[in-house]
């Protein structure tokens, strides 16, 4: 039980830092390292010295404005956030807005965040902003959406009852794990907009490149034949070595 517990919090982690783009290369992207051991010396240890505590945005880690706020001499005070075991609401999804001047109305969720837990409503709970203003140019007046909080500001929608409603991760007969409404034990289906990637709007039209993908069939293989063997074991059957050593007895007192 505490095996499927800690399966089921991993959920929430499937998009945080990884936004379409493979997780190592955001990493890369934003992180500040002042001073790291070099590598290939067995003698020194892999120690280095980087900053730990980068404030997210709306500005995505890999973009020049995320850099710019979170500048080497920039320290900015700590966010803290209500953890969220199981992730619930996806891009695309119909969801009520439950806060603010929006609050009753119903839209479809065109960004999520989860580094802050903050979902974006299409066209609704949006602000007036000024973009480009100089002591020449009086700036153009655009109309902003601003974040709302998953845990207190917004709900998923029944497609049923077309009501906010509670939801939970539940696995079918199949073994599919799948959102069901709590009001009416409907499944809420997860968008086609939350698998749009860098390459593909679904996973059916990808095409696969042969020159650089590892293909389906290849990566779909079971190469690996499990055995009540260690690693040593293996290599002595592989190269014909045979153990005829008695081990020498030992007491324990």
């Amino acid at each position: 039980m505490r095996i499927y517990n800690f399966l089921c919090k991993k959920v929430g982690e499937l998009t945080v830092k990884y936004s379409n783009l493979p997780e190592s290369y955001i990493k890369r992207s934003y992180e500040q390292v002042y001073w790291r051991n070099p590598k290939g010396y067995p003698q020194y240890p892999a120690a280095q010295i980087a900053r730990k505590k980068y404030r997210f945005t709306t500005n995505r880690p890999w973009t020049m404005q995320f850099a710019r706020q979170n500048e080497r001499t920039t320290q900015r005070k700590k966010v803290f956030l209500e953890p969220i075991g199981e992730w619930m609401i996806f891009k695309g999804d119909r969801v009520e807005i439950l806060v603010g001047k929006d609050k009753g109305k119903q839209g479809i969720v065109s960004q999520v965040i989860q580094e802050r837990n903050w979902v974006f409503v299409e066209g609704l709970n949006t602000h007036l902003r000024i973009v480009g203003k100089d002591k020449e140019f009086p700036g153009v007046t655009i109309q902003s959406e601003a974040p709302l909080l998953v845990t207190t500001g917004v709900k998923l929608v029944d497609p049923e009852t077309l009501k906010a409603t509670e939801a939970e991760w539940r696995y079918t007969e199949d073994g599919e794990k799948v959102r069901v409404s709590i009001s009416s034990s409907r499944i809420i289906p997860i968008p086609k907009a939350a698998q749009e990637t860098m390459d593909y709007k679904s996973k059916e039209l990808y095409i696969e490149n042969v020159d650089k993908d590892t293909t389906a069939a290849i990566a779909n293989k079971i190469t690996f034949d499990p055995k009540l063997r260690t690693f040593e074991m293996d290599i002595m059957e592989s190269m014909g070595i045979e153990e005829d050593r008695v081990p020498a007895k030992s007491y324990w007192y």
